[in-house]
């Protein structure tokens, strides 16, 4: 910054010098041509000497009025060229301070001017930082606890296969099978979330039959459903339409549904319905499972949770089919919200709005 502030010291100082540089011979040739008038009228009063010592005072005190104009000029320029660039180096010492990794460090920069809002926005951007790094910590540890229990199972599997503890049955086999696929579903949502928390995500928007996009979900699920003992009731309206990505609510409908069947007991059911609501599509999901306390309620879209962990992994579940469903359905301009009850079964509501 020290250039910058000798540019705009330079930069005062020249155009104040200037002015009062140009404002002095202006008025030097005035004066003088008044003096030089003054003299022709007044001949015989004329004083040679009076006349140089009046000229001479005159001279002179222009020039010291110069000469201190000018020095003003210098003092003023550097208190303002002070005042501009000391926030100005402070911001590039926090910016400095964030790319080294210290994203706490902040600017104080205060006013209601140009360079107070760039302040502003530098911290602003401290505090996004501070978030993102914050999300990422929480997602590595996530991922890296999720990941641990698969392969911690198919470890101990493998040796015991390999020592001759255990023989490769097909029950064996089928439980390293299941490891594996769970971390297949764990990858593959993990690149769907990935995907959706990109800005470069975009939804194909079309008007289309709500209704019918969710009785196909469901023709295409009810065979897991009969196949655990669940009844999957379909109801509603028949021509509810809604401008929306047909794909991604096929998306959002396929993990309300294997979530609802997934803590369904045998002989509970699930039933759907699809209703118009003024100007929004409303989508509800409802089961007679084993519900949702109000202490977990409020977590139950947040990534990797679980309200019964153990349960969760053994079905197979990543823990972040709900967190993909709420960001689909926000994506599209809705809204998404459970209400459960333990022991009761729990109720998935979207609204999506018709435009």
């Amino acid at each position: 910054m020290k250039g910058l502030y000798a540019r705009i010291v330079i930069a005062f100082v020249s155009v104040a010098s200037g002015i009062l540089l140009i404002s002095t011979i202006a008025f030097i040739l005035e004066t003088h041509y008044h003096f030089s008038l003054y003299q022709s009228q007044t001949m015989d009063m004329n004083s040679p000497t009076f006349d140089a010592h009046f000229e001479q005072a005159l001279v002179q005190s222009v020039l010291w009025s110069a000469i201190l104009g000018i020095l003003l000029s210098v003092l003023l320029s550097f208190f303002v060229a002070k005042r501009i660039t000391a926030p100005l180096i402070q911001m590039k010492k926090v910016a400095e301070r964030m790319a080294n990794g210290e994203l706490e460090a902040r600017t104080t920069v205060k006013g209601n001017d140009e360079i107070a809002d760039l302040g502003g926005s530098l911290n602003h951007l401290a505090e996004q930082l501070m978030q993102q790094e914050q999300l990422r910590k929480t997602m590595t540890a996530d991922v890296a606890h999720e990941l641990r229990t698969p392969l911690a199972t198919l470890k101990s599997h493998m040796e015991a296969l390999i020592d001759g503890v255990w023989l490769p049955t097909p029950q064996r086999l089928e439980s390293c099978y299941e490891e594996i696929e769970r971390l297949r579903f764990l990858v593959g949502d993990l690149e769907q979330l990935t995907e959706m928390d990109s800005p470069h995500f975009k939804l194909k928007l079309h008007e289309e039959n709500v209704s019918a996009i969710v009785h196909s979900n469901i023709e295409a699920i009810r065979a897991s459903y009969d196949h655990k003992g669940v009844a999957l009731l379909w109801g509603g309206a028949a021509n509810v339409k809604a401008t929306l990505d047909k794909q991604r609510l096929g998306q959002i409908m396929v993990n309300l549904l294997t979530n609802a069947l997934k803590f369904t007991p045998l002989g509970g059911k699930v039933s759907v319905e699809v209703k118009q609501e003024q100007q929004m599509a409303l989508i509800m999901v409802s089961d007679t499972g084993i519900g949702i306390n109000e202490d977990d309620l409020r977590f139950v879209f947040e990534r990797f949770y679980r309200v019964e962990k153990s349960r969760g992994r053994k079905s197979g579940g990543s823990g972040i089919g709900l967190t993909i469903a709420k960001k689909l359905v926000e994506a599209h301009g809705g809204t998404i919200r459970i209400e459960s009850g333990v022991g009761v079964g729990t109720t998935v509501k979207i609204l999506i709005p018709k435009n």
